[in-house]
């Protein structure tokens, strides 16, 4: 018998340039995958974020496997399944949408043999790619910048790690205070709170780390997101923009003596646990890296 044939897409608004789509077919190819993954570009198509429930029930009708979502419809898409995932849950935010069905079961199809299942790979992936790219990191007082949907992923992913105290800096301080109160609240262990950006000062000089989770670095928002002068050898320094790579912050950081991080880890454990989830296969994370890079690069 064939193995199964994959069809997966990406919904969101402007996501045309993504990697992911060559990524995901690279890997599925080298494991003997007939796997085809297409971009759906809401902005494209002339559909609002707020139909993306149509478009789950046009992606299972025309037997897609599985969906990748992204800005805006994170949170949009939660009402439309069957089943979270714990971190989906937990952060109230899906990013995968796997279109189960049992053994033996029809497709396209509803029913019981046919669920919706909503993951969050943004939180897996940076635990994994930190303990890949940061081994042995003390990750007791760390600084967050940014309290967007990829700050909340990043902020239960350390605490996760075993952060005691975790600091959210947003230029929104109530944003960041919101954010504090929630992932206080399913890390009861920990002591979560929110500053300005105009504390970093303070701040910095006493953390073992600060992850960065703005757009400031990518080639469309180029710069610093705060005075070099403030980093130190002690510190590490992690960004999840991965394009570029190489961003301002992580060049001043390496010339400051700091660990660093660069975005493409946390981007290919993203892509390496959605891969597995929708198709039981354990990817190459080293081949999927390699590829990722030459990619971005």
């Amino acid at each position: 018998m064939p193995p199964h044939p994959y069809l997966v897409g990406l919904v969101g608004q402007g996501v045309g340039p993504s990697l992911t789509p060559a990524l995901h077919m690279a890997e599925g190819r080298a494991h003997g995958l007939d796997y085809v993954y297409r971009t759906i570009d809401l902005n494209a198509v002339g559909l609002t974020a707020d139909r993306i429930g149509e478009v789950l029930t046009w992606a299972r009708a025309l037997g897609f496997d599985a969906l990748n979502v992204t800005h805006p419809c994170k949170r949009l898409v939660i009402p439309h399944l069957d089943v979270l995932d714990e971190d989906a849950a937990a952060l109230g935010a899906v990013n995968t949408v796997v279109f189960e069905r049992r053994a033996g079961a029809e497709r396209p199809g509803n029913g019981p043999d046919h669920r919706t299942v909503g993951y969050n790979t943004d939180a897996p992936g940076f635990r994994r790619g930190f303990a890949e790219g940061l081994p042995g990191a003390a990750t007791s007082n760390v600084v967050l910048l940014g309290a967007g949907g990829a700050g909340a992923a990043v902020g239960h992913a350390l605490l996760e790690l075993g952060t005691e105290h975790l600091t959210i800096v947003d230029l929104d301080v109530e944003r960041a205070t919101i954010l504090a109160g929630e992932l206080a609240g399913r890390h009861r262990d920990a002591h979560v709170d929110a500053s300005a950006f105009d504390k970093l000062s303070i701040l910095l000089p006493h953390s073992d780390g600060v992850v960065h989770c703005t757009p400031t670095g990518m080639a469309d928002h180029p710069g610093m997101p705060f005075d070099a002068a403030l980093l130190h050898p002690r510190l590490w320094v992690a960004d999840i923009v991965y394009r570029p790579l190489n961003t301002a912050l992580l060049t001043a950081a390496r010339a400051a003596g700091c660990r660093t991080l660069d975005g493409g880890y946390m981007a290919v454990h993203q892509a390496t646990t959605a891969f597995e989830l929708i198709t039981d296969i354990t990817p190459d994370a080293d081949r999927m890296s390699r590829h990722f890079r030459s990619l971005a690069g």
